[in-house]
């Protein structure tokens, strides 16, 4: 049966609709003058760095066409890298190489690029071809996270990230991206990635969603995503409500990566955070979004904050049942 035509179905799922997500929370919650901190990827970078937030290290970043030139300069020695638009959004205009063969620079599909079309790729990079308003943009050239062996099963050819949506300071919901064949291995739900919802309080997989379908079972590795044990989910909670502390946005979706060696890096910041973790969780976000805004006082302390998420969460358990997902991106 379709939820479309049961909206008070929908409100008793708790379920957050676009409308009043962006009026609700986005227009009251984050102000405009500070959407360039989260928009423009090097801005972020910089901000973190200056707090002491992990992050994977900046490389370099060329400016102008000239500098292209400069390329081979600024790789150095690295042989893997990861070239992205300062501006660019939904996982647009990302290059990742993940070794070289010769004088070709490999993909994470196995595809060879000479130093060329590296320089090609960056040239479209500064011209706006990836930027969100189509104006000059900075490629930013950074190291490529190598991630946790834990999420070799459920990920194919590139890396899982988590997504954790913070409000007023207080992480309400988290999901984790998978890459797929179909996403070519970048962890973005609208080119095919999938998503695994992940419960708040342990730190578990709890559920999953694919092109807005229910899924608990990788298309590509076949492996079951359920009952998996985030590493370091409190130390990711803690980052994602350090970000948010950061940019002062009230509304947010904080990227986090989890890297073999390095333990969780700060990725980016979004400051409009789609709907699709409700999807993954099976389960609305107006629970958790409606007893925080209801606080008259939410903690400074950090550990705080992530211990009320936790705490909410445990209180409000998943909805599930949602039968039709891709309702819940309807206005």
């Amino acid at each position: 049966m379709s939820f479309i035509a049961l909206p008070k179905r929908l409100r008793d799922f708790g379920l957050l609709g676009i409308n009043q997500r962006n009026a609700d929370f986005i227009m009251r919650h984050n102000q405009r003058k500070l959407y360039p901190l989260v928009d423009n990827k090097l801005h972020t970078k910089r901000l973190a760095l200056a707090q002491g937030i992990a992050v994977p290290e900046l490389y370099g970043v060329i400016e102008a066409q000239y500098q292209t030139k400069t390329i081979s300069e600024i790789l150095g020695k690295h042989r893997d890298f990861v070239i992205k638009p300062a501006h660019g959004s939904g996982g647009n205009g990302i290059l990742v190489i993940t070794g070289c063969m010769g004088d070709y620079f490999q993909k994470a599909n196995g595809e060879l690029l000479s130093l060329d079309s590296i320089r090609h790729h960056i040239s479209n990079i500064l011209s706006g071809t990836y930027s969100l308003s189509g104006v000059a943009d900075q490629a930013i050239i950074e190291y490529r996270v190598k991630f946790d062996p834990v999420f070799e099963d459920i990920s194919y050819r590139g890396v899982p990230d988590i997504r954790v949506i913070v409000f007023r300071g207080v992480p309400v919901a988290a999901m984790m991206r998978l890459p797929t064949r179909l996403s070519d291995g970048k962890a973005n739900l609208h080119q095919g990635a999938m998503g695994m919802g992940i419960d708040l309080a342990t730190g578990i997989s709890c559920g999953g969603v694919l092109r807005n379908q229910p899924c608990t079972v990788h298309p590509d590795t076949r492996e079951s995503i359920m009952g998996i044990t985030i590493p370091h989910w409190n130390n990711i909670l803690h980052l994602a409500t350090q970000c948010a502390d950061t940019v002062q946005l009230g509304y947010l979706g904080a990227d986090i990566v989890m890297d073999r060696e390095l333990g969780p890096l700060m990725l980016e910041l979004n400051a409009r955070p789609g709907l699709s973790v409700q999807l993954a969780n099976q389960r609305g976000l107006l629970d958790n979004l409606q007893a925080i805004e209801a606080l008259k006082f939410i903690p400074e302390d950090v550990n705080a904050r992530v211990a009320l998420s936790q705490q909410l969460s445990s209180q409000h358990p998943n909805a599930g049942g949602v039968e039709n997902p891709a309702s819940v991106e309807t206005p």
